[in-house]
């Protein structure tokens, strides 16, 4: 496939090849395409056999952003013509989270040192990407976020593995709120692993052919990146904790009522979790409901299987009018008021929540779209 979404190179280095995956639509900052994800699948699993092949790099092209999300515009306008013609006549959405999810799948089973540099913005799929990566490299002047409750989706693309790995209450908050975590607080969080300088980026990666690699030494590779990215550390400023002043463990996990208005309680706190609480007050009440459910749910659960229920969400959201509502009033007519389908959060049945997770496979006696993922290899 050839697409100028996603760039890919593969640069000789000393010992073997370091191969680049390049988000490259810098007007969208980035947004992951289903002809991106479809081209990076195959590249990932090939570099992944190769023994020339040291390590791996996935970055995106602009000064803004890695990735902003996935292309919210396509899913919005597939949405709104199965909508009108009462049934699927346009099958982009299954196709794209199937694909996409895989994508992440191999990224998060990657053997070799496979290393995103998630500068600026770093939302959604964009997330997503950089979650799966085993070095997980940010700079002074990264955003992350899973803003999806302000259009009626829910923290996908393995959002369900990173809120699992974080505490339950810290989890329920960046996800409830949609709110921004800064370099500071990713790395304290875990969410990243290094960070270097925002404007040393190109130096960062030309500086990684030099290094001392061996061709089919995994475990001798991951050490060689390691030591140069503590050498590389960006040693400047760096922005304040928003987090540091929360009372997270005042956050309710008992209910999703008592967990919402807990995490309302904080208001005044600071301007960053002020922000935070305007969005879960104008969020969708369905989106607040199934990410409450997934905190329950991703703990017990292993990686394929979170990415198996994440596509039962993902295609149960785009067939419902909440995803399309939000994204119109964000986005499309951009009135900000969207009318969702059941309001307040109190008011949202279990019944609704728990059908999101049954995917539409299942009534139609089909096999799961992601039932390969376990037999799939990225060593």
């Amino acid at each position: 496939m050839s697409t100028t979404d996603v760039l890919f190179s593969e640069h000789p280095g000393n010992g073997g090849i370091i191969a680049q995956a390049h988000l490259n639509v810098p007007t969208t900052l980035n947004a992951l395409t289903l002809d991106a994800v479809e081209a990076m699948t195959p590249k990932m699993l090939d570099w992944a056999k190769r023994d020339d092949v040291v390590a791996v790099i996935v970055t995106g092209e602009g000064d803004k952003a890695l990735c902003a999300g996935g292309d919210i515009q396509a899913l919005y306008h597939a949405a709104t013509e199965n909508f009108q013609a009462g049934r699927t006549v346009n099958d982009y959405p299954q196709r794209f989270f199937e694909a996409e999810y895989r994508l992440d799948y191999i990224m998060h089973c990657y053997a070799k040192p496979l290393l995103t540099l998630g500068h600026g913005i770093v939302m959604g799929g964009g997330y997503g990407l950089f979650s799966a990566s085993n070095y997980r490299v940010l700079t002074e002047r990264s955003r992350l976020a899973f803003p999806e409750i302000t259009i009626g989706l829910f923290p996908d693309a393995g959002g369900t593995v990173v809120m699992r790995n974080l505490e339950p209450e810290m989890a329920a908050l960046l996800t409830l709120t949609g709110s921004q975590v800064n370099a500071t607080d990713a790395l304290a969080l875990g969410i990243g692993t290094h960070v270097i300088g925002h404007d040393s980026r190109q130096d960062f990666v030309t500086g990684l052919t030099a290094l001392a690699w061996q061709a089919g030494a995994a475990d001798h590779n991951h050490k060689v990146l390691s030591g140069y990215l503590q050498q590389q550390a960006h040693t400047g400023e760096m922005p304040a904790s928003d987090v540091a002043a929360i009372d997270t463990k005042a956050i309710d996990l008992s209910s999703l009522s008592a967990c919402v208005d807990s995490i309302l309680a904080l208001e005044g706190t600071s301007k960053w979790m002020d922000k935070g609480v305007a969005s879960l007050r104008g969020g969708c009440p369905v989106t607040a409901g199934i990410i409450f459910k997934q905190l329950t749910l991703g703990p017990q659960l292993d990686l394929a299987q979170c990415f198996m229920t994440e596509l039962a969400v993902a295609t149960g959201c785009l067939a419902r009018p909440d995803f399309a509502e939000g994204v119109r009033a964000l986005l499309i007519d951009k009135d900000l008021t969207p009318k969702w389908s059941v309001s307040p959060i109190s008011q949202v049945p279990q019944s609704l929540i728990d059908e999101h997770f049954v995917g539409f496979w299942e009534g139609a006696g089909q096999p799961h779209p992601l039932a390969d993922l376990a037999k799939l290899s990225a060593g």
